[in-house]
């Protein structure tokens, strides 16, 4: 479904990717991980068109979208959810829902759509609350719900688990299992490994720019090299 072929990214006097290649298949879950300024960043901006490669092809289905930009990349089923909420605090959680489904669906159909995805996101019940009154793992699923209204193919998740309580990560790994069995392609950046574990899938480590190491995610803890760089030795 989406081919990432010999990809670098160049800035000046920094190459934040280095000639990576990763496949993803239709309908998976695959987490990245990495150190700070190993490129997770930078390969999510390539993914959605917000960057373009200094050298490589992307492709989706086929097609060549490498030059792409994120909007062209949004119509044929892009969408992220990036590290750094962007939802309006001073809507309401309804408000906040029916901006991103207005451009899909009739005026009528909307109060619906909204009420289906509360339900997905287990936010049934919040619509009239403004989103400042909202503890921060229902903002973080608000912020998924904003980029699912648009019913994408490709799901782009920063960091999803940041910050949230032991119950709120629970929740949020079965959110993406409830979205992951509707078909959905999710690629993942997330640090906390526990949450990673519990996900349990296909895991891609980045290290200064190139693929480190890829497997289950058993795999990837047991690796001795991966522990060393970024697991840590105990």
């Amino acid at each position: 479904m989406l081919e990432l072929h010999s990809i670098s990214k160049s800035f000046p006097g920094v190459k934040a990717l280095d000639g990576v290649s990763l496949d993803f298949q239709p309908g998976e879950v695959h987490v990245l991980v990495g150190e700070n300024g190993a490129g997770k960043s930078t390969f999510f901006k390539l993914l959605m068109g917000i960057e373009k490669p200094t050298e490589g092809v992307i492709k989706h289905d086929g097609r060549d979208i490498t030059r792409l930009g994120s909007f062209a990349r949004a119509r044929l089923g892009f969408s992220i959810k990036f590290q750094n909420i962007r939802a309006y605090q001073d809507l309401s959680v309804y408000h906040n829902l029916f901006i991103p489904l207005l451009r899909h669906h009739r005026m009528r159909e909307i109060p619906a759509q909204v009420s289906e995805l509360l339900e997905q996101l287990g936010l049934a019940g919040t619509e009239s609350k403004p989103v400042a009154g909202l503890s921060h793992g229902q903002i973080q699923w608000l912020a998924i719900g904003m980029s699912i209204a648009s019913r994408p193919d490709v799901l782009l998740l920063d960091e999803p688990a940041a910050g949230m309580s032991v119950e709120e990560t629970e929740e949020t790994k079965n959110l993406i299992k409830r979205l992951n069995s509707n078909g959905m392609t999710i690629i993942v950046i997330e640090h906390d490994m526990t949450f990673i574990r519990n996900l349990n899938t296909k895991t891609t480590v980045l290290h200064y720019g190139r693929v480190f190491a890829e497997g289950s995610f058993s795999d990837i803890e047991s690796n001795d090299d991966v522990r060393k760089i970024y697991l840590g030795n105990v």
